[in-house]
């Protein structure tokens, strides 16, 4: 498969394919990750997300001045360790916006202390895919009623 290839993978509008799908598809994911999001996607994810280009330079550990140099490039791809912490942070706040109904109560539990969690912010966990996997299950617990 030649790069970009995975573009024919995408959804496209009107085929009936949602975010939900999208994130289902993990052959998709793993030729996402492997060829690099580019930025056009990234910024499609970033919208649906209660984060700030800040918070998102502190997620992939890199200057707010480098993601503004990503954004002016306009075929800009990101790396694959990128491109696979874009994916996850996508899985959390797909996940978290079923449970909590909106990006404003979504960023309130992120932002806030939890107990479950080791008193962390579970924000503070995203920036690896070991606490990436701790958030998503403390999501699911919430969405069965199972409180820590």
């Amino acid at each position: 498969m030649k790069k970009n290839d995975f573009v024919n993978y995408l959804p496209k509008e009107g085929d009936g394919l949602s975010f939900h799908d999208f994130l289902n598809n993990k052959i998709l994911l793993v030729l996402l990750i492997r060829q690099g999001i580019p930025y056009s996607l990234f910024s499609l994810i970033r919208e649906i997300t209660p984060f700030s280009e800040k918070e998102w330079a502190d997620i992939f550990n890199i200057s707010t001045k480098s993601l503004q140099r990503y954004s002016n490039e306009p075929d800009y791809i990101f790396k694959s360790v990128y491109s696979e912490k874009i994916l996850e942070i996508a899985e959390v706040v797909h996940v978290g916006l079923d449970i909590f109904g909106n990006a404003e109560k979504l960023y309130l539990w992120l932002e806030t202390p939890n107990y479950a969690l080791g008193n962390m912010k579970p924000v503070e966990l995203l920036k690896d895919s070991y606490g990436k996997e701790l958030v998503l299950a403390e999501l699911v617990r919430i969405e069965h009623g199972i409180l820590s």
